[in-house]
């Protein structure tokens, strides 16, 4: 799913836009999975009972809470969760019911670095870091593909000819 252009500036185009790894999402499934499984059992223990429909109806109940709240919610947070690389900005947008996002200009960014362990980089993902002229870094964790992301980045940094280490970044050098 493309991010929505009518929020991006004037000739300001999307390089990289991604959320958060799969892997987030393994929680979650086993939760589904396993509740479906006990609620089952559990319909199958009631159905001995007297009072089993109103026993059915407790745990649908109380199983499509424990659904809603343990698989649903998660899954609605992980797909509304972007991180965003365009031609002039990095952007996290993250929440459902309240959002909240972040925006660094390419000309304030510092440095870029990654980082991961040896089950993200199983997962291929890793966590982002972005060095601004802010006080602290900023990470962004369970970035897909993180190595590309930060080789991107790093080179959008620096091909920027806006930036203040690069004041000629289009002069070429005369050759004698």
């Amino acid at each position: 799913m493309a991010y929505p252009d009518s929020l991006l500036s004037d000739g300001e185009l999307v390089v990289v836009h991604k959320h958060p790894h799969w892997k987030t999402l393994v929680a979650p499934v086993l939760a589904f999975l396993l509740l479906v499984g006990a609620g089952l059992y559990l319909a199958g223990l009631v159905s001995d009972l007297s009072w089993h429909v109103a026993g059915w109806i407790g745990l649908g109940a109380l199983g499509g809470l424990l659904v809603v709240w343990l698989s649903l919610v998660p899954l609605v947070r992980w797909r509304t969760t972007h991180f965003v690389v365009t031609t002039q900005r990095v952007m996290y947008r993250e929440g459902v019911l309240s959002r909240s996002g972040i925006d660094i200009p390419m000309s304030r960014i510092n440095s870029v670095r990654f980082q991961h362990g040896l089950i993200d980089r199983v997962f291929g993902c890793g966590t982002l870091v972005i060095e601004s002229a802010s006080d602290e870094p900023i990470e962004f964790d369970d970035i897909p593909h993180v190595e590309q992301v930060h080789s991107l980045l790093y080179r959008e940094v620096n091909d920027n000819p806006d930036d203040d280490f690069y004041p000629h970044a289009g002069h070429q050098p005369r050759r004698s």
